[in-house]
């Protein structure tokens, strides 16, 4: 069976029904809106709160079992989102598709993690934006959430490379504390992005 399948089949939200903060806090400082993309949403928490603020949430994940509680928390928030069953090692990228994509805590191999960023690249529209927050590869002593693989965990260069060319509007690299369901409790060690590709000119 699918790992994530298996973590999401019960009742309980692993990762909680609220928001991640800095999705919030970047949908406040940004007034994101229009059509958004949230990859590796899990049950649906940041997907949720976006189509509450107004947007065209589109969700892709590869855990049935994830789709199907994003899709309850929706319906009990009085939201409309769309669900995919989607493998990233399949994903077709559109060009210039959606106006945000957000990956909150979404973990690949080192080799779909950069592919996957370079997707993103290309499915923003410009003047679009990409929101994450993910751990580093500084996480592991920490033992508050995420994988414990270091190849699953972010390097700074990962996202300043890949997006290197694109307006930086916020980056952090640090200690937060995250408080989110059961699996991510405590201090924990972060990068946080936040950029805007450049409108056509």
């Amino acid at each position: 069976m699918n790992p994530w399948n298996k973590r999401f089949q019960g009742e309980d939200y692993v990762y909680g029904t609220e928001p991640n903060a800095f999705v919030v806090d970047m949908q406040r400082r940004l007034s994101l809106s229009g059509r958004t993309l949230a990859i590796a949403e899990g049950e649906g928490r940041n997907a949720v709160y976006l189509a509450g603020h107004g947007h065209e949430v589109t969700v892709w994940d590869y855990a049935e079992a994830g789709l199907n509680k994003a899709n309850k928390l929706a319906k009990e928030k009085g939201v409309k989102i769309a669900t995919r069953l989607q493998d990233l090692q399949d994903a077709a990228w559109t060009r210039d598709q959606w106006d945000n994509i957000v990956c909150i805590f979404g973990y690949f191999p080192k080799e779909l993690r950069l592919r996957t960023l370079r997707g993103v690249k290309e499915a923003v529209k410009p003047g679009g934006y990409f929101i994450t927050e993910v751990y580093s590869t500084y996480q592991l002593p920490y033992k508050s959430g995420g994988p414990q693989e270091i190849d699953m965990l972010y390097e700074p260069e990962d996202l300043l490379r890949s997006f290197a060319d694109w307006r930086i509007l916020h980056f952090f690299m640090g200690e937060v504390h995250r408080s989110e369901g059961a699996l991510h409790q405590g201090l924990s060690h972060v990068i946080q992005f936040a950029g805007q590709k450049p409108a056509i000119t």
